[in-house]
């Protein structure tokens, strides 16, 4: 059986938080679904209270509006992600392993965990991979960052800047090196099932390694060569 575990995210993203209740998680669980199988644009919480046989107002009590929702969704991400990494991470002493560990981590963080019962990562990789950008890619992003709704995808980029840091201390870029490689690596999946002329990698039978490649080639092709 599925164990229920808990990440604390910022409490300005809800107004009750979904973890704390069954019509909550059901939430959560729904809302990655319905956004996956409709997209964000099409996504209301209209939508998903008849999903849940709910009602609208119902999911109302927990966020302000659909935007907050797949923040809270992407916030959701990064943390189980940055969690994955530093547990895999644990008690690798050199870095360049750490580093290539993460990267696994990063590309494949999407293969589905039963110890989250009501979210499936595979399915919010894709949310991640096609809707992430509209998170911040908005015109309240900067009152927004000064809320701390972005505080989770920086830790994660600034715990890959340490394992970069700590490869080569001279290296002048540590912190755009890892923001860029953790959008490259959604980017790229992207571009590679949608926009291929745009990519040269090719994904076949889901098998996400060449990403992985592409990932360490980049980033070690630049740290060495500083």
């Amino acid at each position: 059986m599925a164990v229920t575990i808990q990440i604390k995210l910022n409490e300005k993203l809800y107004l009750r938080d979904p973890q704390d209740t069954e019509l909550g998680r059901r939430i959560i669980r729904d809302s990655i679904l319905l956004i996956d199988e409709i997209g964000f644009e099409q996504f209301t919480f209209k939508k998903l209270a008849e999903r849940i046989h709910s009602t609208e107002a119902s999911v109302y009590r927990y966020f302000e509006n659909k935007h907050l929702l797949l923040v809270y969704l992407l916030c959701w991400y990064w943390e189980w992600v940055k969690y994955q990494i530093d547990f895999a991470t644990n008690g690798i002493s050199d870095p360049r392993e750490k580093l290539r560990a993460a990267l696994h981590i990063i590309v494949n963080i999407n293969k589905r965990d039963a110890s989250v019962d009501f979210v499936d990562e595979d399915i919010l990789h894709r949310i991640v991979v096609a809707e992430g950008s509209k998170t911040y890619l908005t015109k309240s992003v900067d009152l927004e960052n000064q809320n701390g709704f972005f505080i989770t995808y920086k830790a994660l980029a600034k715990s890959i800047a340490r394992m970069i840091t700590d490869i080569n201390p001279h290296f002048q870029y540590p912190h755009a090196l890892a923001s860029t490689l953790l959008e490259m690596a959604n980017r790229h999946i992207y571009f590679a099932e949608h926009l291929p002329s745009l990519t040269d990698i090719r994904i076949v039978n889901g098998d996400l390694t060449p990403i992985e490649q592409l990932l360490e080639d980049f980033a070690f092709g630049l740290i060495n060569h500083t």
